[in-house]
């Protein structure tokens, strides 16, 4: 509801436009969205905090967690000094990889709480506070770089396309790390696949034509300029037109015809 919830919000609370098509792209991303929750695998059963160090541990997320960090100190040292002012995807993909932490330590102390009610000795793991140590460090730069792309770029903008890079970071993550995909059958990946592509095509529809000034009012006399094209006359035309003149302007040639 991030998408819908901010575009509508920020269209009462901040004065920013929210036209037919941006509405339109509000409900196809509900619509995706709800497809996606129907088509979701379930979550792989890891219960304890060893075998989330397992998972940790293993060589693919290892070398998915390096590129995701390789890439973001890309984006905070290089990247963002330059162009993240003018570009809106550099503060927002620094979110989204830094959301790839973020969710598995938030995963990770989920386990964590569990046990500790259940009388296990999670204090004593290292795990439990490399988990809270990367979650704080994750969300204050999320917030970092979120409040300073929603201060330069329109909050209608920067919403959507965050969501579209953050659940596309998240899905990834989870693909690799839990392994959540395995057992999907076909028919559950085409529509976790369709719903994603729904909620894409209504962010675009939300932020494509936003400048545009399409209602229901107004959609009659939008359309209806829409096909109004203008005629190309070709030499014929004009020339009967100007043979049917019946005053010939003065400041040009007259032809003369003789009949004999």
């Amino acid at each position: 509801f991030s998408v819908p919830c901010s575009a509508i919000l920020s269209s009462y609370l901040l004065g920013e436009r929210l036209n037919l098509l941006g509405k339109l792209g509000c409900m196809l991303s509900l619509v995706g969205s709800t497809v996606m929750v129907i088509h979701a695998p379930e979550d792989e059963e890891v219960t304890t905090l060893d075998e989330m160090t397992s998972k940790l541990k293993e060589p693919g997320f290892l070398a998915y967690a390096a590129i995701l960090l390789a890439l973001c100190f890309l984006l905070i040292f290089y990247l963002a000094p330059r162009y993240g002012q003018s570009n809106i995807l550099i503060y927002l993909t620094i979110c989204s990889v830094i959301g790839a932490f973020s969710v598995s330590s938030v995963k990770g102390l989920g386990i964590a709480i569990k046990g500790f009610f259940a009388g296990q000795p999670v204090l004593q793991h290292p795990l439990t506070w490399i988990l809270v140590v990367t979650l704080v460090a994750s969300i204050t730069t999320q917030i970092n770089y979120l409040n300073k792309s929603l201060d330069i770029f329109n909050t209608s903008l920067v919403f959507p396309i965050y969501y579209v890079l953050f659940t596309t970071i998240v899905i990834t993550t989870s693909i690799i790390l839990f392994k959540e995909w395995v057992a999907m059958t076909v028919v559950d990946i085409i529509g976790t696949v369709c719903g994603f592509l729904t909620i894409i095509l209504g962010v675009f529809l939300l932020h494509a034509f936003k400048d545009l000034h399409v209602s229901l009012e107004n959609l009659p006399q939008v359309l209806q300029n829409e096909q109004q094209v203008p005629v190309t006359r070709d030499d014929k035309n004009i020339l009967i037109e100007v043979d049917n003149s019946s005053i010939a302007p003065e400041d040009k040639p007259k032809v003369f015809m003789l009949y004999t």
